[in-house]
């Protein structure tokens, strides 16, 4: 029998996971203690159930992380058959490779953890890199968010549309979304000198008298963004909006997208927005296809045929 349980991250995608598989929500009760520590009780039998737990790793993450690991002990405790971490949001994803002396890799580090907790397979989405699947020595389902956002695309019936990748390493991103929806591609060279800091030097393929679309799958601090967007417009890109999987928007984000000639920052229901508003925000929700997955898992059928 299929259990959802949600953690305190976003759990309103959670309700609307639910409501796609017409099951409710698992009984939980998560709190604090005075000094922060987190208290955990499933409040329903699952011994011998098929379980699932929606948490994503978001602000504040630490806190989600936590959160999620406790839970899975929980429900590894009270006997659940098989436990199934969905993730929407996996973070920690941006430090997934030595890049300097002396770092941490905390993806590697995350998916010990979850593992380590009694995790029996991970369902995630957007993977920041491909290879972290690797890291875990469990089954990972990893989704893509591009079915949801294409469709949105699509239904815009713009000419001329021009699919932009924001620096070298979304290129293979960016490339998928184009193919599926017969678009040119352009690249932005982008240099980063530090931490959420990076500077623009030049547009790789033509974006004149064209609509473009920028696809990440993270927008955070939006600087990247918001100088890529004016960095188009200076060739004479007729308009500019953002398909970005992830709203992180930390910081001064939302300040930065208003000033932006962005015209529309396209995103999914990964993390919940709270009071991060903007009229130029666009959020999708992935309930449908998370909730999908998760019945196909459970069903034991295809997860990647969900993609033909």
């Amino acid at each position: 029998m299929l259990k959802l349980f949600s953690g305190r991250a976003n759990p309103a995608l959670a309700e609307k996971i639910c409501s796609y598989l017409g099951i409710p929500l698992g009984a939980i009760e998560i709190s604090n203690f005075s000094d922060g520590e987190i208290y955990v009780q499933i409040q329903e039998n699952v011994r011998g159930r098929d379980v699932f737990v929606v948490q994503s790793i978001c602000h504040p993450c630490n806190d989600s992380l936590v959160e999620l690991l406790i839970i899975i002990d929980a429900l590894k405790r009270a006997s659940a058959k098989r436990i199934t971490a969905v993730i929407p949001y996996y973070g920690y994803a941006r430090q997934d490779r030595k890049v300097q002396p002396r770092v941490a890799l905390t993806a590697k580090l995350l998916s010990d953890l979850i593992s380590t907790a009694g995790t029996d397979r991970i369902l995630t989405m957007d993977l920041h890199a491909g290879q972290i699947q690797g890291f875990f020595n469990i089954p990972v389902d990893h989704l893509f968010a591009a079915p949801v956002l294409i469709d949105y695309i699509r239904k815009k019936n713009y000419e001329d549309l021009v699919v932009v990748a924001p620096d070298a390493g979304g290129v293979e991103r960016a490339r998928a979304f184009a193919r599926r929806i017969e678009s040119p591609m352009a690249i932005i060279d982008k240099r980063r000198e530090e931490k959420n800091v990076a500077h623009i030097m030049h547009v790789i393929g033509d974006v004149a008298d064209r609509r473009c679309v920028i696809v990440d799958d993270i927008v955070d601090t939006a600087g990247t963004l918001a100088e890529s967007a004016s960095a188009l417009v200076r060739q004479g890109a007729l308009s500019v909006s953002a398909c970005c999987t992830h709203p992180v928007l930390s910081g001064q984000a939302i300040e930065r997208i208003e000033r932006s000639p962005l015209e529309e920052v396209i995103v999914t229901d990964t993390i919940p927005l709270d009071s991060k508003r903007s009229n130029k925000i666009k959020v999708l929700s992935v309930a449908n296809l998370l909730g999908e997955a998760i019945r196909r898992i459970h069903n034991e059928t295809s997860v990647s045929s969900l993609f033909d």
